[in-house]
């Protein structure tokens, strides 16, 4: 096989490629020869990449914390996370689903003086009653059916450490009791166990409820409350802190290049439709958008518009949303749980108590009208 001379090598098609970076810088490449467009791309690419690493860039006060962000909202976030790192408070976390609100429960962690102790963190809103105060507390063996041995629980578990609580505002009023206590003394009682524990934790907890409506409700003790909302940070959703999404999208596109060996930057226009996107989903849905653009993009180091999500794709020709009428964090299927809820204490106190005379109010049967108030009543949640 004989090397080519430079004068064959420059012979062929010729391609070239250019783009404008977020911050205006303009960058071309021309490059000639057997696949000069797939080339010219890819050394656009690298060019491109090169420059944005030249381009020097604000420290986010976030980054000591794992945090991606130096939008207003979130710098006045990390200001409340600097006050708080030296106390042993208890927080309460809110925010929408996929802001991040357990990357901020860590942060508080690792800056604090338990640091050296477990994080520990569960969902209230992945288990029933009884795993969930197994999950907490743990069990005796034969305490139930299929408790072979002793467990420990996580609160054991994270004795001296932080327990973060995710989703706190699910749990149920029995259940919220046997918190209540943790806060206010420090001990539990496992399942199935005889005497007490007692441990030293440090409790973050989490909800993209409303809490205090909770509370008027009747569903979330007004006391647990207070003692959970010593401290309160929330977590602002991705549509309020939009200038943060270069920053973020650069850090999901450095992570998932580090694990596959491989440089891709996103083209201005693709930058600009993320940019002009609601995000519903938040943080979580940002990053599940750049995997897939990572994935679909191939062997193509600059990701174009092309690759998006429909949805996103035609974010900037859509016209702005109006302000949603829904309360933030509720499905349907939350609101009307609510108004069951509220229409049968309506007709329970209009028929002074008689199930018979509320059930005809209702328009249902007595005997569903007992399985409904006794669903509400254990706090096991939504009625079908």
């Amino acid at each position: 096989m004989t090397e080519r001379s430079a004068d064959e090598q420059n012979e062929g098609p010729c391609a070239s490629a250019s783009t404008t970076l977020i911050d205006g810088t303009q960058v071309q490449v021309q490059v000639q020869g057997a696949n000069a467009e797939t080339r010219a791309k890819r050394a656009l690419a690298a060019a491109a990449a090169a420059a944005t690493e030249e381009t020097e860039r604000p420290t986010s006060s976030g980054e000591s914390m794992g945090i991606i962000g130096e939008s207003a909202p979130m710098q006045e976030l990390y200001r409340l996370l600097d006050r708080i790192v030296a106390t042993s408070a208890t927080v309460l976390i809110t925010g929408e689903n996929g802001t991040g609100k357990e990357l901020v429960a860590k942060a508080i962690h690792n800056r604090s003086s338990r640091s050296s102790g477990a994080f520990v963190a569960t969902n209230c809103s992945a288990f029933n009653d009884n795993l969930l105060e197994s999950e907490l507390f743990g069990h005796k063996r034969g305490s139930f059916t299929g408790a072979v041995g002793d467990k420990p629980g996580l609160f054991a578990i994270a004795d001296t450490g932080t327990f973060f609580l995710d989703e706190v505002g699910d749990m149920s009023p029995a259940l919220q009791v046997k918190l209540l206590r943790v806060l206010q003394e420090g001990t539990f009682m496992p399942v199935g166990a005889t005497q007490t524990k007692k441990v030293d934790v440090r409790i973050l907890a989490a909800t993209n409820r409303d809490l205090m409506a909770r509370v008027r409700e009747g569903y979330f003790r007004e006391d647990l409350f207070y003692r959970l909302n010593v401290v309160a940070l929330h977590v602002p959703p991705l549509r309020d802190r939009t200038s943060d999404i270069p920053l973020l999208t650069e850090h999901f596109l450095d992570r998932l290049g580090e694990r596959d060996g491989q440089k891709k930057i996103l083209s201005r226009q693709a930058m600009r439709c993320l940019g002009a996107h609601n995000w519903p989903g938040n943080v979580r849905e940002l990053e599940n958008e750049i995997e897939r653009l990572w994935v679909l993009a191939g062997d193509e180091a600059l990701i174009d518009a092309e690759h998006l999500t429909p949805v996103i794709a035609d974010a900037l020709t859509r016209p702005a949303p109006k302000d949603s009428p829904l309360p933030a964090g509720k499905t349907l299927h939350d609101m009307v749980d609510e108004l069951e809820r509220s229409m049968i204490d309506r007709a329970l106190e209009a028929a002074e108590g008689n199930k018979t005379l509320a059930a005809e109010l209702l328009g249902i049967s007595r005997r569903n009208l007992i399985r409904k108030v006794q669903v509400y009543e254990s706090g096991e949640g939504k009625s079908s």
